[in-house]
């Protein structure tokens, strides 16, 4: 039985990237793989023993309060030695860097992704396109942030950006034309949306990840003709 842990959703929770989990699930089933959602909340104590892990948007206050509940047993960063996956969108990808600012306060992150990130020179929104190597077709989202993370000579960009801003803003803080950021089964982005409901291939390479796959079955497509309808119009909107 696969185990999918979304992570402190009432904190994590503020941009719909909850929905991750429901779509892994999903995809599981077209796969024919077992999977279970187990959903902790900021006063339980986190398992290091799931397979996949999910973190999602947050404001400052709600960001910081969930980190200080995932540092008292590190148990994700035990859960990664062993192999888990995870995928962490907007503040729950700064939560996984060295560092990041938060109220004019320096704050040690998890340390799972060699990035830091400090305030912009203003907000970032609105949709957003990224080529990955992980992926043949571009990825969508939508980002909706106001830090600027720069990434560590350990961090591998998760995409280049096509349109949007992603970890920057061009021509301002100077790191902009990437989003994200790889290390090992661990990948952060700033793709809301959620990102897996907008981009099931992604979805399907973290299951493959965690199942120790190169990818799923084959048939998972052919058993889902809603995921080829979205990828012929995602083709003819994206330059």
């Amino acid at each position: 039985m696969l185990e999918i842990i979304r992570i402190h959703n009432e904190l994590l929770g503020t941009y719909g990237d909850r929905g991750n989990a429901d779509v892994l699930a999903f995809r599981a089933k077209l796969a024919g793989i077992k999977a279970r959602i187990t959903d902790i909340s900021y006063p339980d104590e986190l398992p290091s023993t799931g397979d996949i892990y999910l973190l999602g948007g947050a404001e400052d206050a709600a960001q910081a309060l969930s980190l200080e509940a995932m540092k008292k047993k590190m148990a994700l960063n035990k859960a990664v030695k062993k192999g888990a996956v995870v995928l962490a969108i907007c503040a729950g990808f700064q939560i996984l860097g060295s560092t990041f600012i938060s109220r004019d306060e320096t704050v040690e992150g998890l340390g799972l992704l060699d990035v830091t990130t400090a305030p912009g020179s203003r907000r970032l929104v609105g949709d957003i396109a990224i080529k990955s190597k992980f992926f043949a077709e571009p990825l969508t989202g939508f980002e909706n942030h106001g830090g600027v993370t720069t990434l560590g000579s350990d961090a591998t960009p998760f995409g280049r950006v096509i349109a949007g801003n992603g970890n920057g803003i061009a021509g301002v803080d100077g790191i902009a034309g990437v989003d994200g950021a790889v290390s090992g089964n661990v990948f952060g982005t700033y793709l809301h949306g959620p990102v897996l409901a907008r981009n099931p291939e992604f979805a399907d390479l973290l299951l493959a990840r965690a199942l120790g796959a190169t990818n799923l079955p084959a048939s998972i497509e052919a058993n889902d003709e809603l995921a080829q309808r979205y990828a012929q119009w995602r083709r003819s909107v994206i330059k």
